[in-house]
């Protein structure tokens, strides 16, 4: 049984072993490091299976620059499942769960670059519709928001940054 909760401070070692085997490199490892040293606006959620950390994704604070004001929502990166625990749907669980708590907590957006053919099915569109676009040059069905308060982003549209530990 799969269960998801948020990371506790004795899960790091853990999470940076899953991102690390699931992306074969460091980097996504090193940024959530860095995001959990630097950020206060975090959403960290794990997924757990026979008391072993399998999956874990992270929210992190976004913004979407408009010409008269910023509007604060969350960056979903990096999600991460252990390469023997993929496609079983771990990753939908803790997006799921994740964007559930966002919801809860007046989040008016969530931003995600990844896969056009996944996120979909989570609520996510291309970004370009809603006049957003990325600080990056990246390709417009990658790059993809999730409305969560359509009220408070009625009209707004601009360039939608992450935090500058994803470039550092």
């Amino acid at each position: 049984m799969i269960v998801i909760r948020e990371e506790h401070a004795q899960d790091t070692k853990a999470i940076r072993e899953v991102n690390v085997r699931a992306f074969g490199q460091s980097t996504e490892a090193d940024i959530v490091d860095k995001l959990r040293k630097n950020c206060n606006d975090l959403l960290s959620l794990v997924a757990v299976i026979n008391d072993r950390i399998v999956g874990h994704i992270l929210f992190s604070e976004a913004r979407i620059e408009c010409e008269n004001r910023t509007v604060q929502g969350m960056a979903l990166a990096p999600m991460a499942v252990l390469p023997e625990h993929q496609r079983q749907g771990i990753g939908s669980e803790l997006i799921k769960v994740g964007i559930d708590k966002l919801s809860n907590s007046n989040c008016p957006f969530v931003i995600v670059l990844g896969h056009p053919e996944y996120y979909p099915r989570f609520g996510f569109e291309p970004a370009s519709r809603h006049g957003i676009r990325c600080e990056w040059e990246v390709s417009d069905d990658t790059f993809m928001v999730l409305i969560i308060d359509k009220s408070e982003m009625k009209g707004i549209s601009g360039v939608a940054k992450y935090r500058p530990e994803f470039v550092e």
